[in-house]
């Protein structure tokens, strides 16, 4: 039997860390005695070993909520409702074959970040320190540089603009204290969060689906699923410097981007998925005093125990339903909503590519609403923009709740003096620290409105999607024992994964030399 399967205890009296695989720590009572045999742990890298705990019962495989919607609020945002069909109206929607890979792969990656994260209880920003440290600060210092650019809020702001009259970068501030208010207020986070982003996706997925069922017609709809299916297909001004970096932004934005497949871990762990049942739940400031203490490493199972590998396969069911039904098809159902109504939008008016072409990029969203107001009611033009307007707050829910509890693990585990403070406050100071970033780049930033701050957003995004593909497999392959790792198979696309985001990008940077036009 391989050791690296079997969390039993083996002699050993050694201090000096041992590679993962090694699982057993028993030792003798210092000063004689009785020899007592310590609690078994499992090894994992150079970091202190996971003590071995039950797993908890996995719930019914079939459920509505859960911290997948975090992920769906997110991979239906900005990219679904705005960049794609923004794409679809200049290229038409044979370009989403690309949309169709780029989901697909982040089912996949969200399959995989669950293994770790239900595993152990950790986050993968945890694991990747496992593996080296300087693996985990690469991430702290990306989620800066790419979070303080807040694309999704912006757009919204744009949105609301065109209804009421206020100027973007106004409406867009007060978004941001929202936002601020609502979590510092939160007595759990989690679940304000997970209600908050169920009620708005409610609405999402039915307001499109209805909308778009009145306005399309069905050769629009088999125009969209036919596109999915037509590979290869890249118009010469699609490989032009103008719109390659931006068509690789969204693909990045094919479903949740950047790092919010590795905030999701947080997510998991919050909602007591797994392992993560035996770590305490983060609370807004407001009830900071009520936080309990966060233990310095997760935990993991028996997985030489045949009742805990069942346990654990009714996790891995549990996850799956959640990636294959709740985020691949609402994302997908969603969607194809959106590219209905951007073939609408081109018959309402007919000119909109070229005047997307011509710089004015917001242009897509006037289109979009037109063809929502071809319901037969003017006031829908103004309802849709009040929706995208509604999607770049909910978005934003997610991602500043999310860089929040990301860099607050980070800091807390591994900054030296941080555990003197809760990670609530921690959680607290990043959160208002972003939103006071996301103010000044609204105000004195060097992107040039705000369709040009998501596109940034999205392409940045793009190349820390291919670092955590990377992250991912060293984790899942190294850190986790022999018996719930990866398969071949789910390796493979994951490296994929890795090979598709960073290929993309490199490429843009080395063919136009340019990250966006």
């Amino acid at each position: 039997m391989d050791a690296s399967n079997n969390p039993a205890p083996a002699p050993s009296t050694s201090s000096t860390p041992v590679p993962s695989g090694t699982t057993a720590i028993p030792a003798q009572r210092s000063g004689g005695g009785d020899a007592t045999t310590e609690p078994r742990v499992w090894r994992a890298g150079r970091l202190e070993p996971m003590p071995i705990r039950e797993l908890p019962e996995a719930p019914p495989s079939i459920h509505l909520l859960g911290p997948t919607v975090f992920l769906v609020a997110l991979g239906v945002g900005m990219g679904e409702s705005y960049m794609w069909p923004r794409l679809v109206l200049i290229f038409g929607p044979e370009i989403r074959w690309l949309f169709l890979i780029g989901v697909t792969l982040q089912a996949f990656v969200m399959l995989e970040m669950a293994r770790y994260a239900m595993a152990t209880g950790e986050s993968i920003f945890f694991g990747a320190a496992r593996v080296f440290k300087p693996l985990m600060w690469f991430f702290f210092v990306t989620a800066i540089l790419v979070y303080i650019w807040p694309g999704h809020l912006s757009t919204g702001a744009a949105a609301f603009e065109q209804v009421t009259g206020i100027p973007w970068t106004v409406s867009a501030c007060v978004g941001l204290i929202l936002v601020g208010v609502i979590f510092s207020l939160a007595k759990v986070i989690y679940p304000l969060l997970e209600n908050l982003l169920g009620i708005l996706i409610g609405v999402l997925v039915l307001g499109t689906a209805v909308v778009a069922s009145i306005v399309g017609r069905w050769s629009d709809v088999t125009a969209t699923v036919g596109g999915m299916f037509h590979f290869g297909y890249l118009p010469d001004e699609a490989m032009s410097a103008a719109w390659f970096p931006v068509i690789v932004g969204a693909i990045a934005f094919a479903g949740p981007s950047g790092m919010q497949q590795m905030w999701y871990t947080l997510h998991l762990r919050d909602s007591g998925a797994g392992m993560g049942a035996h770590i305490p739940k983060i609370r807004g400031l407001r009830h900071a005093g009520e936080q309990e203490v966060m233990p310095s490493r997760g935990f993991m199972f028996d997985t030489e125990n045949p009742a805990e590998m069942k346990k654990w396969k009714g996790w891995r069911r549990w996850v799956t339903f959640d990636a294959l039904l709740l985020f691949w098809g609402v994302t997908m159902l969603v969607t194809i909503s959106f590219t209905v109504l951007a073939q609408t939008a081109v018959r309402e008016n007919p000119g909109v590519a070229d005047v997307i072409r011509d710089g004015e990029r917001e242009a897509a969203l006037t289109a979009m609403a037109d063809a929502f107001a071809s319901a037969g009611a003017p006031v829908l033009h103004g309802v849709f923009l009040g929706f995208i307007a509604l999607i770049g707050l909910n978005a934003t829910l997610g991602l500043f709740d999310s860089f929040s509890r990301g860099q607050a693990d980070m800091t807390y585990h591994f900054v030296p003096g941080a555990k003197r403070f809760s990670m609530s406050k921690l959680y607290a100071a990043f959160l208002w620290g972003v939103i006071i970033f996301g103010i000044l780049i609204l105000n004195f930033g060097p992107a040039d409105g705000p369709a040009a701050i998501l596109d940034v957003l999205a392409f940045l995004s793009t190349f820390a999607m291919g670092a955590y593909c990377v992250v991912l497999l060293l984790v899942n392959n190294r850190m986790l024992p022999k018996r719930i790792r990866p398969n071949l198979l789910q390796n493979a696309v994951i490296a994929f994964g890795a090979t598709f985001y960073l290929g993309m990008l490199f490429y843009s940077l080395i063919r136009f030399g340019v990250v966006i036009d």
